[in-house]
């Protein structure tokens, strides 16, 4: 079975950092939600509970918990972390998806 999301090891290393100031967090949450010029947009939260139905991952040391209802749009994805000259962002290498926005702050798949 194709793990749901893998993590670079720059991600991996940039949420241990986040993590390491946040008190009661376990790790972070990902989902989707409908937004964006091109119909979806990836969010991200801390995770302060594991929700019942949440798909846990944990991968170099870090904990992931996929909301159930985002797994079909993530399943194979990459998560890495870049750091350009002005800014920096997690970034999602999603091989489902067909199309994504020309600022990259959304994405569609289609089915």
């Amino acid at each position: 079975m194709t793990q749901v999301i893998k993590l670079s090891d720059k991600a991996a290393n940039r949420i241990k950092e986040i993590l390491s100031q946040e008190k009661d967090t376990m790790g972070v949450r990902i989902g989707v939600k409908s937004g964006g010029c091109a119909g979806m947009a990836y969010i991200m939260e801390y995770a302060k509970t594991h929700q019942p139905n949440d798909e846990l991952i944990e991968e170099k040391g870090v904990k992931v918990f996929i909301d159930p209802s985002a797994i079909m749009y993530l399943l194979g994805t990459e998560m890495d972390y870049k750091v350009e000259e002005f800014s920096s962002s997690f970034v999602f290498n999603n091989p489902n998806e067909t199309e994504r926005c020309g600022c990259g702050e959304s994405f569609k798949i289609s089915n």
